[in-house]
């Protein structure tokens, strides 16, 4: 076969951050695509520049196979007249289907017709597939440009559509596809011919564009560590950076840059921030882990005049730490203390008041979460401190040039005033994650800032109709429910979300019950999309969810148990319980009366539930459900000679009741766990 096919969607520069998502999509509906049209290939990739998105696949078939296709018709008996002639009906569907009658084939009762179709040439396949390939793609944002209709992430300038050496003719947003594209925009020519599908990758290389992002990472982490080794310094690695700036760049150049010792006097936040953050640099540390006044960073493009790119880099860096230093000095004329009264001055939100009056309502939030955490005396007063500094590095002049800085300028500053290290670090925390596989606070007054600022932020939000859509979540709420859920869990402090929503509703004023309720229920389904993404199975979620617990730490721990103490798997035990629990469905009252009893048999059940009742209570307050599981088997037997022996549905309406008290308790010491009846069967 040894057919190559050669896909190339050449455009305006794409985002960075879009590009892997997109050739990944890119990647999976070719595959689909490839597979309904039945065209069987080897291998497929995509690979990817700045400026193009490409798709190479390799011993792609030249045609489909053919393919017999059978339709039914009528029945015989509609099909033929008493002498075995065709009818009309016959006839007419032979006519469909473009066969003679005669050809038509009896079985089970009815009429079929085989029609053979034979397989279309790749080329013409391909032709219809790839303008319909590209219009299928997804992207964050997506544009028009000039005269055209068609929306795409950036106006198209260029298609290549090679199978082998011969063009798959097409059109699409007034471009035509051929067999010209073109290379570097400055290294390389505006018009570069690829004679074959298979010289794709070597034509792009010698007009400086390496096509492959694999090859391009490659590139650039030999030659940071290289540079890095060459000034006995470590790279700080940065996985994001890295995945950005190898699709900002069509042919890597490592280069180290310098910059004055005196701007590693600021904080060190100060520092790498505009190094990372704004101009996509690396920064360097020596053995020791301290700071260098060196930076590492990519040149698109080759090593040709790279002294002069050094300097030009250089001087953007040292402009942005001038501004850092100033900001710095003039901030430590003030203490972050003296700040505060500032913060009447910015708007937290509108119709929210300002940030004092936020930090003023985290200050009553935090103390709530202190009581869970049972803080010590002197662990709420630093919290006090912290929940009162929290918000005032915001007043700062660097805080205000360099947003990104909230929090870890604050534990600088708090830091060089005096403040409690217990109260500077929580500071920092209360951001904490600020994106995702970012770390979470370490400390506890850290992990009570963080909660009551997310929560703060979620209850307030929603309190004003600014919920987030299917589409839009602008305020990042989302990012942060998800963070009171892992910072839940990674507690392993049990508190009631519900009654924290309450809390923080009562700071705001009047918030709706309803509106309280929408906000419990938006971060009790960030914690099942974390369930899920752990593996586990939508019924065991929805199990443990159904329940009215949102104790966001109990509940993770019963999903996990429910999925790795063997319950699921342990069918006599799930048979015996559901119908406990079919029959207990309709809640009773009273207490068990032991003298209503008439046989052994509900005796023994009864029994059986005291002595375990007491041990599986004890066990669900350790959140041992190893325990429960345990004491739950016990149960199955006199369960199962119970249902054996005994009637539930007496005719005495007081036995009945009393029985089914009996199921209901033991119903009870179940759905403190989850919702047996949610699990698949």
């Amino acid at each position: 076969m040894n057919n190559t096919l050669l896909f190339e969607i050449g455009t305006e520069e794409i985002p960075a951050k879009f590009m892997p998502r997109i050739l990944d999509e890119l990647r999976t509906r070719a595959e689909t695509m490839l597979a309904d049209a039945r065209l069987s290939f080897a291998s497929l990739k995509t690979v990817g520049t700045p400026r193009r998105l490409a798709l190479i696949v390799e011993d792609l078939a030249d045609r489909q196979p053919d393919m017999v296709e059978e339709n039914r018709g009528p029945s015989v008996a509609i099909a033929f007249d008493e002498n075995h002639n065709p009818t009309k009906a016959a006839q007419g569907f032979a006519r469909g289907q473009g066969i003679d009658p005669s050809e038509l084939i009896e079985r089970d009762n009815y009429v079929y017709a085989h029609i053979k179709k034979e397989g279309q040439t790749a080329q013409i396949i391909l032709a219809n597939l790839l303008p319909e390939l590209i219009q299928s793609l997804q992207f964050p944002k997506s544009m028009k440009w000039g005269n055209e209709s068609f929306r795409f992430v950036r106006p198209i300038r260029w298609l290549v559509a090679l199978f082998n050496a011969e063009v798959i003719p097409f059109t699409l947003a007034g471009v035509a596809s051929g067999n010209t594209t073109r290379g570097h925009r400055f290294l390389g020519e505006e018009n570069v011919v690829v004679p074959q599908a298979s010289d794709y990758d070597q034509v792009l290389r010698e007009q400086y564009v390496i096509v492959d992002p694999a090859e391009r990472r490659q590139m650039i982490t030999q030659g940071l560590q290289k540079l890095a080794e060459e000034q006995h310094a470590t790279v700080v690695e940065d996985e994001d950076l890295l995945t950005e700036i190898v699709f900002l760049v069509e042919y890597p150049t490592p280069l180290c840059g310098h910059f004055e010792e005196r701007y590693l006097e600021l904080p060190e936040a100060a520092v790498v921030t505009p190094m990372k953050d704004h101009q996509r640099y690396f920064p360097l540390r020596d053995r020791e882990g301290r700071l260098l006044p060196l930076f590492l960073t990519v040149r698109n493009g080759s090593d040709e005049h790279l002294a002069t790119v050094q300097a030009g880099n250089e001087r953007v860096l040292r402009a942005r730490l001038a501004d850092a230093e100033f900001f710095f000095n003039e901030d430590r004329k003030k203490s972050l203390a003296a700040r505060y009264d500032a913060l009447q001055r910015i708007v937290y939100q509108e119709n929210l008041g300002t940030m004092q009056d936020k930090t003023e309502r985290l200050q009553k939030i935090t103390q709530v979460f202190a009581e869970a955490y049972e803080l010590t005396q002197e662990e709420k007063e630093l919290l006090q401190r912290a929940t009162h500094l929290a918000k005032t590095d915001l007043a700062t002049a660097l805080v205000t040039e360099f947003t990104e800085l909230q929090g870890e300028i604050g534990k600088e500053y708090a830091l060089l005033d005096g403040e409690p290290k217990e109260a500077a670090q929580a500071i920092f925390e209360q951001y904490l994650p600020r994106f995702a596989g970012d770390i979470l606070p370490s400390t506890k007054l850290g992990e009570v800032l963080s909660l009551a600022d997310k929560l703060d932020n979620i209850v307030a939000t929603f309190s004003q109709g600014h919920a987030p859509t299917g589409s839009q979540d602008p305020f990042a709420l989302r990012r942060q429910a998800i963070g009171i859920v892992q910072i839940a869990v990674q507690s392993k402090t049990h508190w009631c979300l519900r009654k924290m929503v309450a809390a923080v509703a009562k700071t705001l004023g009047d918030v709706p019950a309803d509106v309280q309720e929408q906000v419990v229920a938006f971060i009790m389904q960030r914690l099942q999309t974390i369930l899920s993404d752990e593996g586990l199975s939508y019924d065991q979620i929805d199990a443990v969810l159904a329940g009215d617990d949102t104790d966001i730490y109990s509940v993770y721990g019963k999903a996990h148990a429910l999925a790795d103490t063997g319950f699921v798997k342990d069918m006599e035990l799930r048979q015996a319980f559901r119908r406990v629990v079919n029959l207990a469905k309709e809640p009773q009252q009273g207490e068990v009366q032991s003298e209503l009893f008439e046989n052994d048999e509900e005796r023994k059940l009864y029994a059986a539930y005291k002595a375990v009742a007491p041990k599986i209570e004890a066990a669900y307050a350790k959140q041992d459900y190893a325990v429960v599981y345990r004491e739950l088997q016990s149960l199955v037997a006199p369960i199962n000679e119970f249902f054996d022996h005994v009637i539930v549905m007496a005719d005495s309406e007081r036995v009945r009741q009393n029985r089914l008290l009996i199921l209901q308790n033991i119903a009870d010491l179940l759905t403190t766990w989850f919702d047996i009846k949610k699990l698949v069967e």
